[in-house]
């Protein structure tokens, strides 16, 4: 590859990182804000359950924003606005959930460390499984 190729894909990861930061803003804070004052105690699963909602929250948006700003096949095109994408795009997410409540219950509960720098850390995983899985599997 030269420059000249590497270059659209490295604004579009950049607009990626940029929605994504975003779509983080509103999972973090939806977590904040369900773990902190909306959801009762779920028997040691509110956590979990606030995560769970965040991660919703910011599945939708980075759907919406990818489909507006990140990737342009979509902007141009009708790529990644049918039922089927928006269900590889789920499934990409909800894989990515896995791995995010994963990384929650192994930071908190083996190893003890804030839920929010456990966060932080599984989130910046999190985003290269999501960028990679949807940029091969949907804006290709």
């Amino acid at each position: 590859m030269d420059k000249k190729s590497i270059k659209p894909l490295v604004c579009e990861f950049m607009r990626y990182l940029v929605v994504g930061g975003l779509a983080f803003l509103v999972d973090f804070g939806m977590l904040v804000l369900f773990n902190k004052a909306v959801l009762p105690e779920l028997h040691g699963y509110r956590l979990y359950a606030a995560t769970a909602i965040g991660f919703i929250a910011g599945l939708i948006f980075n759907y919406i924003f990818s489909l507006l700003f990140v990737f342009k096949t979509a902007k141009y095109s009708k790529v990644g606005r049918s039922i089927s994408a928006f269900l590889i795009f789920a499934v990409i997410g909800v894989i990515g959930l896995g791995l995010t409540e994963l990384g929650m219950y192994a930071g908190t509960a083996l190893l003890g460390i804030n839920y929010m720098f456990v966060k932080i850390v599984v989130t910046g995983i999190v985003l290269m499984w999501n960028y990679l899985g949807r940029k091969i599997l949907i804006f290709k």
